[in-house]
C-alpha cells in the first residue's frame, strides 16, 4: 500500500507517521514549505506533539516516510490542508481545491481518495466534481470520501490510533474502501455513513463544545462582577450528577473549536443562532481579558507613580502546546504590547516555543520573578510550580492556575 498525504501540518505529518508506522503504508507526505520537506526528511518534527518525534525519526530510518513538495503516484491520497476564512468568516476551500487539483494527474483506477480537511458540508461531492471534470474515465472507478480527524492536540499518538473514526463515503463502496485504509492502524470503532454526514459531525463536534465553553466564558465574567470565585462555583455545580461544566479561558483558539463553527453559521445563519452567539461569547472573552488587564496596568501607575512591569504567560492556545492558531493569548498580548509597550516593560513568556516574530520572548522563572504583574493566558505545566502568590505583586489568573478547585 501506498499513501500520499498533501499537507504536513499538525495533522497530516502525524497522520502520515501513525499510517507508516503502525500501518505498514509507504506514505509520501507533500508540503510546500521547503523547510517542512528538510526537516521531515532528516527525521526532525517540525510541530510540538509528545511521542511523534521518536515515531517520525522510526519511519524516515525505515524508509516507509518520505516527503516532498510534489504529489507522487499512490493508491490513496489524503488532504490534509487548511481551511481558513475568507471576507466575514465564510470558509476558504480554496486549498482543498488546489490540493485535490494537484493530485488528480496521477489518480488511476481503483485509487482512494480522502479529504481529512475541515469542511464545509458539500465540499466532498465538490471535489468529486473537479476530479470528474477533469477525469472523466474515472468516473465510478475510484473511490471517494471524507474522514476527519478528532484528535487532542497534545495526545495526537495515542488519540488516532484509539479514537473512533466517522468514514463518509460518496457511495458506499467509497466507505469500505476509506474503512479498509484506517483499519490498519485504527483500533478505535469505524463508522461509516455518506461524506454530507460525516461532514457535518466534524463542525457538530466543536460547534458543541465551543457552545460548551461560551457558558463558561459567560459564567466567569458575571462571577467577576457578582465577587464570586468562578473556580470554586464550577467546582461545587459540577457535584451534581448530571451537570458538568467545562473550565473558563481568556477565548477560544486552534484551528477547529475557534473556526468550525462559522462553518455552520455562514451557511445556515437563520438556524444556527445559538453557535453564533456562543463565538460572540468567546470572542468577547479575549476583548474583555485585555481590558481587564489594562485596567490593572492603569490602577497600579497611579497607585505607584510609575508604570509596572508586566508578564504576559502563554501565548497557545491550550496548554503544553505550540499551536498559536487563532489563539486568545496571542490576541491579548498583541493588544497590550500594541498599547503599552512603549511605555513599560512587558515580559512574554511561552515556553513551548523558542522564539516568535512579533515577542521577544523571556523565560517564565524569569518573567514571574520580574514581574509587578503576572498574568496567565494558558495553563501550561511549567507555571503551576509558581507560587499561587507573592507579596508585591498582583495575580490575574485567567486559567486556572492559582486555584485551589476544579
Amino acid at each position: 500500500m501506498k499513501a500520499c498525504f498533501v499537507g504536513l501540518g499538525y495533522i497530516g505529518l502525524p497522520t502520515a507517521i501513525i499510517a507508516a508506522t503502525e500501518g505498514d503504508v509507504d506514505v509520501t507526505g507533500v508540503d510546500l514549505d521547503s523547510r517542512v520537506v528538510e526537516m521531515t526528511n532528516s527525521g526532525k518534527l517540525h510541530i510540538v506533539e509528545p511521542g511523534m518525534g521518536e515515531k517520525l525519526r522510526r519511519a524516515v530510518d525505515s524508509g516507509r516516510l518520505e516527503a516532498r513538495q510534489v504529489p507522487v503516484e499512490a493508491d490513496a491520497f489524503f488532504i490534509v490542508v487548511p481551511t481558513p476564512f475568507k471576507g466575514d468568516h465564510q470558509p476558504d476551500v480554496s486549498y482543498v481545491e488546489a490540493a485535490t487539483r494537484s493530485v488528480i494527474p496521477f489518480l488511476r483506477e481503483g485509487n482512494l481518495f480522502v479529504i481529512e480537511s475541515t469542511s464545509p458540508v458539500g465540499t466532498t461531492e465538490a471535489m468529486a466534481d473537479i476530479i470528474f471534470a477533469e477525469r472523466p474515465e474515472l468516473k465510478g472507478k475510484i473511490h471517494i470520501a471524507y474522514c476527519p480527524e478528532r484528535v487532542l492536540p497534545g495526545n495526537v499518538a495515542y488519540e488516532l490510533v484509539h479514537n473512533d473514526r466517522v468514514i463518509g463515503g460518496i457511495d458506499e463502496a467509497s466507505s469500505e474502501a476509506a474503512a479498509g485504509f484506517y483499519s490498519r492502524f485504527v483500533r478505535g470503532t469505524l463508522h461509516r455513513t455518506n461524506a454530507r454526514t460525516a461532514e457535518m459531525c466534524k463542525l457538530t463536534e466543536n460547534s458543541s463544545r465551543d457552545v460548551q465553553i461560551a457558558f463558561a466564558n459567560e459564567l466567569s465574567m458575571i462571577c467577576r462582577k457578582a465577587g464570586i470565585d468562578v473556580w470554586e462555583l464550577i467546582s461545587l455545580a459540577n457535584r451534581h450528577p448530571r451537570v458538568n461544566i467545562l473550565r473558563p479561558g481568556c477565548g477560544v483558539g486552534g484551528h477547529c473549536i475557534a473556526v468550525d463553527p462559522y462553518f455552520i453559521s455562514s451557511c445556515y445563519p437563520h438556524e444556527s443562532r445559538l453557535i453564533a452567539t456562543a463565538r460572540e461569547v468567546n470572542n468577547y472573552k479575549a476583548q474583555w481579558s485585555a481590558e481587564r488587564v489594562a485596567m490593572a496596568i492603569l490602577k497600579f501607575q497611579i497607585d505607584h507613580d510609575r508604570w509596572p512591569v508586566v508578564a504576559l504567560m502563554g501565548l497557545a492556545f491550550k496548554p503544553d502546546i505550540d499551536d498559536l492558531r487563532e489563539s486568545p493569548a496571542m490576541e491579548i498580548a498583541r493588544d497590550i504590547t500594541d498599547v503599552y509597550g512603549k511605555k513599560m516593560e512587558i515580559l512574554v513568556s511561552e515556553p513551548n516555543i523558542e522564539q516568535h516574530p512579533h515577542f521577544r520572548l523571556t523565560p517564565w522563572q524569569e518573567a514571574f520573578d520580574r514581574a509587578d504583574i503576572v498574568v496567565y493566558l494558558t495553563g501550561h505545566t511549567p507555571f503551576r510550580s509558581l507560587p499561587r502568590s507573592a507579596e508585591g505583586k498582583e495575580i490575574i489568573d485567567f486559567c486556572g492556575i492559582t486555584s485551589k478547585f476544579v
